[in-house]
């Protein structure tokens, strides 16, 4: 998302972090276990892959092609998001180290005091 979101729509914050944490309980979601990726658009929350789909959509280029995955129906959905969610390193690579980000990158987290 960093490298594609060149107009610089999305705010980031980690499920552990405190706005995080705050986010995950405000919708009654677990705050020790972390199985969905959570999207805010326009105040509306999106998880697993409707979430995928909303960032997507909101992508300059090509992106929103993909968005049409939200149309698929939930069980074919849930399914194809935990497959990918399990083998993601398989499929996309893994880092040896976390990205460590910048102070102009740091400023897209959302602080304590979102």
């Amino acid at each position: 998302m960093l490298r594609h979101d060149r107009g610089q729509r999305f705010s980031f914050a980690t499920a552990q972090s405190p706005p995080g944490q705050l986010l995950y309980s405000r919708l009654n979601l677990p705050t020790d276990e972390f199985e969905t990726n959570l999207v805010i658009i326009d105040g509306k929350v999106h998880q697993r892959l409707d979430a995928y789909a909303a960032a997507m959509r909101v992508l300059p280029g090509a992106w929103p092609v993909l968005s049409l995955c939200r149309f698929l129906p939930e069980f074919v959905k849930n399914p194809l998001y935990h497959a990918i969610a399990r083998n993601r390193y398989a499929l996309f690579g893994r880092y040896e180290t976390c990205l460590v980000p910048d102070p102009a990158l740091r400023s897209r987290f959302v602080s304590d005091g979102f």
